[in-house]
This record gives C-alpha cells, structure tokens and sequence, in this order.
C-alpha cells in the first residue's frame, strides 16, 4: 500500500520541479542592463559588433527621429563621431519584465555630447524586447523616445509686447487673449489660467513644459494680425479680432 503513495509522492514532486524549472528564466535585469550599457558604449566610438551581437537578424527597431530600420539599416547607422565630437550615453533607471523565453527592459538614456569644447545633453527613454532562440538572448523589437525639454530663453524688447496686446479668433466664440504689465507677456484661452509666454527669440515664444511655438505675425505695415500657434511644424492660425 505505501508504494502507489511513494510513486504519487514521486511524480508530483517531479512536477513540482519541472514547472519550477519552466518558469525560470537564465537572464537577469542586471545582465540585460549590462548590455544596453555595452550598446550604449559602442554608439561614439562607432562599434558595430554589440549590435550585430545582441540584435535579431528579423529584429525592429524605432528610434526617436522616427526611423524604422531592420537590422542592417541599425548596423550600418552605427558610425564613429565625427573628428571634433565625442560623448557618452549612461543607462539609468532600469525597469525589467522576465518570463521565460521573453525579457522587457525599459530604461532612461542620459546622453552627453562634446561638439568642439561645447557641452550638450539629451535624454531618452528605450524599451527593448529580448527573446530568447536556441538558447540565445537576442532584441527582436525596440523603441527609443526622446524627453520633451524647453528651448533656451531668450532675451524679448519688452516694448514689443504692447503690439501682441489684444484678442486673437480661432472661429466664433473661440478666442483667446494676449495681455502684459509691461515685462511679462501672457496668453490666456476663455476662463483658464494665463499662461506666461517665454521669449525664445523675436516674435517667437513659447510655453513651460508645452511643446510647440507660439509666433506672432505682422503684415506690411508692421502691425500684428495673427497668433500663430505651431505644432510639429504645424500651424494653427488665430486672427487678431482687436
């Protein structure tokens, strides 16, 4: 009577096994983050063979400019910096989903770019998707996006802001104000809060943490007659009423 209770025992304990076995994964948040930083590192200097590595022969890739490459188009892209340049691209930040044949990585990318003794910096966010085949770890898919950050202020002729003064129409009973006192400039739509107008250069402004421009336009005379509020180079256009 105890063998058949030994042989249950057994074989559930093999099963126990066996599922433990199957759900474990042989890649680490640590191990994959060790990689992006081995991608990252290879970008100045133009070291194609960590993409070659780690990327699948049917991988995709989107970057922040919007391109969709394969892999070779990705390969080839990775060139030394021009003489005069040079940078680096610190991972941080890390986030990681494992499953057994499928690992996520999402992370920040905080870039650093000398141009002729001028510093620069940028940052980005990347998600990859690694899977594993044949027992190799590879990145089928891939996005990058860049951080949205505020254009340098600029200097404004504060003596201007009396000609961008006024109400300005999209189509009737939309309409929004630009109002001073006299060093700062606001804009405001209907009952909201005024949103305070940064000078970026003359005549173009823009708003904290908003992406975009906002432009005023003047006709031969001199006098200004619209708003324009660009958006990804696109214009949506406010006709000064008064």
């Amino acid at each position: 009577m105890q063998k058949p209770i030994i042989l249950l025992f057994a074989i559930g304990l093999m099963l126990l096994t066996l599922t433990s076995c199957m759900s474990k994964s042989d890649i680490t948040q640590d191990e994959l983050v060790r990689r992006a930083q081995q991608l990252a590192d290879s970008v100045a200097v133009g070291d194609q063979n960590p993409w070659k590595k780690y990327f699948a022969d049917d991988c995709l890739f989107f970057d922040e400019k919007g391109r969709n490459m394969n892999k070779a188009a990705l390969v080839a892209d990775i060139t030394p910096l021009p003489t005069g340049y040079s940078g680096s691209i610190k991972i941080a930040n890390a986030k990681s989903h494992i499953e057994r044949h499928i690992a996520i990585l999402s992370y920040d990318e905080d870039e650093k770019e000398t141009i002729f003794g001028q510093e620069m910096t940028a940052r980005y966010h990347e998600t990859d998707t690694w899977m594993r085949r044949n027992g190799q770890w590879q990145i089928i898919a891939s996005q990058v996006l860049r951080y949205y950050e505020d254009p340098a202020p600029g200097k404004a002729d504060t003596a201007k802001f009396a000609e961008y003064v006024g109400t300005y129409g999209l189509a009737p009973g939309n309409t929004l104000t630009v109002s001073t006192d006299g060093k700062l400039l606001y804009r405001q739509r209907d009952n909201r809060p005024k949103d305070l107008l940064i000078p970026e250069a003359t005549d173009i402004f823009f708003r904290k943490g908003v992406e975009g421009r906002i432009l005023f336009h003047h006709v031969d005379s001199g006098k200004v007659d619209a708003l324009i509020d660009r958006r990804n180079n696109e214009d949506v256009v406010w006709k000064k009423i008064n």
